[in-house]
């Protein structure tokens, strides 16, 4: 494993005509492998390091970065720009690895359910994976049913991205970058793409950005999966999950909003106030829950700021039993919850456990599913000249 340090490389002048802006994060970890508990590195500095983690059929080389920061420790894939592991201390300071992933290269490659991975070019689904723009259609691949789910058949997370490490005096990072080109998916235009990671001393920083040559729809977020007592632990039905949304986009059969924004009083949609995931999860008289065998919706999010440039919390989750607490605040208009539904015990983990349905969880700040096609959604097309940009931090801390 070879170490890393570069000269900042993460500050720059932002283009005007921000059309949009994101951010993602996930901090606190240890290397994969070691036992649960294991104590933080006495050394502090921000520091990354790069190792080999195998190759694709057609020989593309895959690397594994490392990013240390303090207490947190995170690994990346360049295959994907998956966060493999992120670990975090709980309440008396012992480390576990709360998101969900494998060990292999192989794995990821043959059956990853979006494990930690960028998704674009459109995250989410967009119905019978068809949308118009100025006078257009397009058909994207149908992978999901009737409809296109996280960029088709081959989206974002199935591509080996460029790579460039940068430290700073109290940062580490990770900058990724991809070109899909005009056509890709199905999709118009060129899309030069940017998503760089960086590790503070308390979370994860993801910024994505975006240009295009010609006018198409972006929407990119990360799919980690979470378990706060530590991955493999079992079900997450006992964290307890806040959303700062008085709404939601409700969705038909296949998971398509059907264009209305519903409140969420009076329902199990409500996660207004600190809620336990499993309470009300499974309740099958609950048309919404039925449809997705769970939670799998967009909620939108109670937001002062309607140019979405301006970093907001969005959602706080709490495991009361490490005392772990996750915060997310995001530049995004809403958030999509997914409860884990379609985990069926046949996944092995980097615990070498199985993945169970409600093992693990995913709060992936985005634009709405379908917005495409849903002309009162906000608006998610690019053109030339303007610049997609969104940020999202997913910070780490304790309760007692």
């Amino acid at each position: 494993m070879d170490a890393l340090s570069h000269p900042p490389g993460g500050t720059r002048e932002r283009a005007a005509g921000i059309s949009a802006r994101i951010a993602v994060g996930a901090p606190m970890a240890s290397a994969i492998g070691a036992p649960t508990g294991a104590p933080a590195p006495a050394d502090r500095t921000p520091r990354i390091s790069r190792e080999p983690f195998g190759a694709l059929d057609d020989g593309t080389p895959v690397d594994r970065y490392t990013l240390i920061n303090g207490d947190l420790r995170v690994r990346i894939l360049t295959y994907g720009g998956i966060l493999q592991s992120v670990e975090v201390p709980d309440r008396r300071g012992e480390h576990a690895n709360v998101t969900l992933g494998f060990d292999t290269l192989t794995d990821y490659v043959e059956r990853n359910p979006y494990f930690g991975c960028i998704t674009g070019r459109y995250a989410n689904r967009i119905a019978g994976g068809r949308f118009r723009l100025d006078g257009t259609t397009y058909q994207l691949p149908q992978n999901d049913g009737p409809n296109s789910l996280h960029g088709g058949e081959v989206g974002f997370d199935k591509h080996v991205w460029q790579a460039t490490p940068f430290t700073t005096r109290h940062t580490v990072g990770l900058r990724l970058t991809h070109t899909s080109p005009d056509g890709d998916q199905g999709y118009p235009g060129t899309l030069e793409v940017e998503v760089t990671y960086t590790l503070t001393r308390d979370g994860i920083r993801m910024d994505y950005r975006a240009t295009t040559d010609r006018p198409t729809v972006v929407n990119l977020t990360n799919h980690a999966y979470f378990n706060l007592a530590g991955e493999g632990s079992g079900s997450i039905d006992d964290h307890l999950l806040q959303i700062n949304a008085d709404h939601y986009t409700p969705v038909d059969g296949t998971l398509i909003p059907t264009g209305e924004i519903a409140p969420v009083r009076g329902t199990p949609m409500d996660f207004r106030r600190p809620t336990a995931i499993g309470e009300r999860n499974r309740d099958g008289t609950f048309e919404q829950l039925v449809a997705g065998r769970g939670y799998d919706h967009n909620w939108v999010l109670n937001r002062r700021d309607h140019t979405y440039t301006e970093l907001e919390e969005a959602a706080r989750v709490v495991e009361p039993g490490s005392g772990r607490v996750l915060t997310i605040h995001t530049t995004e208009p809403g958030i999509q919850f997914y409860s884990g539904n379609f985990l069926d015990g046949t996944l092995v983990g980097t615990s070498g456990r199985l993945y169970r349905q409600g093992d693990g969880f995913a709060l992936e700040t985005q634009h709405f599913p379908d917005s495409p096609n849903q002309p009162d959604f906000p608006s998610t097309v690019l053109r030339p000249g303007e610049v997609y940009e969104t940020t999202t931090i997913y910070q780490f801390s304790t309760t007692q």
